[in-house]
């Protein structure tokens, strides 16, 4: 239906959509609410894998001063969040980029990620309206748990000393996800529950 409508709400924004990017989901806002809960005014914030820029929009405009830059690297979902930065005012730095190949050199307050996290057994099993939308933005690869273990893998080289990893998981991976953090150095690692009561967001900081 977001596809057919164009555009779908999200916390307090109505973002436009498209078959290139994930429609954004309430689940997502526990992600957000945990940025906006732990970042200083001011922070340098990356959302890595934008899509429709929903995250990065929903900080800019709610938080203190963030300062957001988003990638993804996918030239339909840039211009899809470029419209909707544009639509909403918000100030994002829009960067084309694979995962942290563009960004040599930056380091971040936080990076928030809905990365996919799907496997391909877990795709066959999942609700029929999943079939619309960019496979490439809900499979992950054989477990559903490969984009989630490379940017624990990357990401601390891009954080600044005390800075947050905020990643979104599937049901059920929050427990092995916790672990690979504090594997990674990750101090406090825990989750935070979505609405449904599942863990869908996994977090811990680094330095």
């Amino acid at each position: 239906m977001a596809y057919l409508t164009g555009e779908r709400a999200f916390r307090h924004l109505r973002l436009a959509v498209g078959p290139g990017v994930l429609v954004p989901r309430p689940e997502t806002e526990t992600l957000v609410e945990w940025a906006l809960e732990v970042l200083p005014p001011g922070a340098a914030v990356l959302d890595w894998g934008t899509g429709s820029g929903a995250i990065a929009i929903a900080l800019a405009t709610e938080g203190d001063a963030l300062r957001l830059t988003a990638v993804d690297r996918s030239p339909e979902a840039l211009a899809l969040a470029e419209a909707n930065v544009a639509a909403t005012g918000a100030d994002v730095e829009l960067v084309r980029s694979d995962g942290f190949a563009g960004l040599a050199g930056r380091a971040f307050d936080a990076v928030v990620a809905n990365p996919p996290y799907l496997s391909e057994s877990d795709l066959s099993g999942a609700p029929p309206e999943l079939a619309f939308e960019p496979r490439e933005a809900l499979v992950s690869g054989p477990t559903g748990l490969e984009a989630i273990t490379a940017i624990v893998r990357d990401a601390p080289a891009h954080l600044v000393p005390g800075g947050w990893l905020l990643i979104e998981v599937g049901a059920g991976q929050a427990p092995g996800v916790i672990g690979m953090l504090r594997d990674a150095g990750a101090t406090g690692a825990s989750s935070r529950d979505d609405l449904a009561g599942i863990a869908r967001a996994v977090g811990g900081r680094f330095g």
